[in-house]
């Protein structure tokens, strides 16, 4: 059997601890601060994507298309972190959970009651690799002990930021995740290729300023595009 190909984090994320913020899951370990890429089957068409010329999605937003099938990224934006030619790594980010900052900080330290405010700060499901590590996709005006710059974007691991948003000292704008989202190498290439997504620039605005739920159709009409008229044509910005 093959072992599952992992995707390096950015330097400044590969040498910090990442946040745990639930019960370890051993199915996803970790190893040397690696992030394993996700388990999802690679598509049959990946053999043919070596022919193909790299192009890649680092700081975009993929656009899942109405017919995409699978259950974990249909009707999903998602914010691409990483990608290279070992694979990529995204988080998606209109999925709130029903949990909070409030539930999170229960569980960091049990013996102190959250902050009122904490209990309207969502958590999303940022996709099904490691549901129990945390991302916090912030602005860039606040630095904590493992966080790296995105192109006028932050993401933070580590657990410090979470206490600095409860105590109202944070970044002023900011997403927090559990779990992320993998492709191993060429398996996006091979998505995209198969009309399974469409991609665009990220804009910061979308994410911190639009509602979740208006989140997926306000990526999608960036480039024009009304997905309750999309049928299986798909472009690329």
């Amino acid at each position: 059997m093959n072992s599952t190909p992992r995707l390096a984090l950015p330097p400044a994320l590969a040498h910090a601890s990442t946040a745990r913020l639930l019960t370890p899951s051993p199915r996803h370990p970790v190893d040397n601060a690696l992030l394993t890429l996700s388990a999802r089957r690679p598509d049959a068409t990946l053999r043919g994507m070596k022919t193909l010329a790299p192009s890649y999605l680092k700081h975009q937003f993929l656009i899942a298309m109405p017919h995409m099938a699978d259950p974990n990224f249909a009707q999903t934006l998602t914010y691409i972190v990483e990608h290279n030619e070992h694979g990529a790594m995204g988080l998606v980010v209109n999925r709130p959970q029903e949990l909070s900052l409030a539930d999170i900080l229960e569980q960091l330290r049990p013996d102190e009651t959250p902050p009122a405010s904490t209990l309207q700060v969502p958590i999303y499901q940022g996709g099904p690799v490691q549901t129990d590590r945390g991302f916090v996709l912030h602005s860039s005006e606040c630095s904590f002990q493992a966080t790296v710059a995105l192109e006028g974007l932050s993401l933070t691991t580590s657990q410090d930021v979470l206490l600095a948003i409860a105590a109202g000292v944070g970044p002023k704008q900011s997403l927090i995740t559990l779990g992320y989202a993998g492709w191993e190498a060429g398996q996006l290439e091979a998505e995209l290729a198969d009309n399974a997504w469409l991609n665009c620039p990220f804009d910061p605005e979308i994410i911190f300023d639009r509602a979740s739920d208006l989140r997926l159709e306000a990526a999608a009409a960036s480039l024009g595009i009304n997905l309750h008229l999309l049928t299986s044509q798909a472009g690329h910005a």
